[in-house]
């Protein structure tokens, strides 16, 4: 049985989707625990120390802020990659491996593309 969550937007996700919570892309990762009923991943901080946990759907209601949507259309995850690359916040390295899950190229025409477009 694949578990799912309701976000605060009405949409419904499983940990196989990948959302965008607060500017970041995350996955959500349900937890069997007795503090926490899921946790959100960042996608490429996970397992770092960075994953955020909720006791239940109310506490994701109460941190969902105005520059979440939930889950993105491909050209809206291309967007985002490409605001992100001219965004000093995020590395190359993260922004390539962010990209890469998202199945986004970064070829080396992209990469040229991007470095002239700065």
């Amino acid at each position: 049985m694949t578990r799912t969550l309701r976000l605060p937007n009405g949409e419904t996700v499983t940990e196989d989707d990948l959302i965008l919570y607060n500017g970041y892309p995350y996955r959500v990762r349900f937890v069997d625990d007795e503090e926490y009923e899921f946790e959100l991943a960042p996608l490429y901080w996970g397992d770092s120390g960075m994953d955020i946990p909720f006791a239940d759907r109310e506490a994701l209601e109460d941190q969902w802020e105005s520059d979440s949507r939930g889950t993105l259309s491909d050209s809206e995850w291309e967007r985002w990659v490409a605001d992100a690359r001219r965004d000093s916040q995020f590395s190359d390295e993260e922004v390539n491996e962010i990209a890469r899950e998202l199945s986004i190229s970064t070829g080396l025409l992209d990469r040229l593309r991007q470095l002239f477009s700065r």
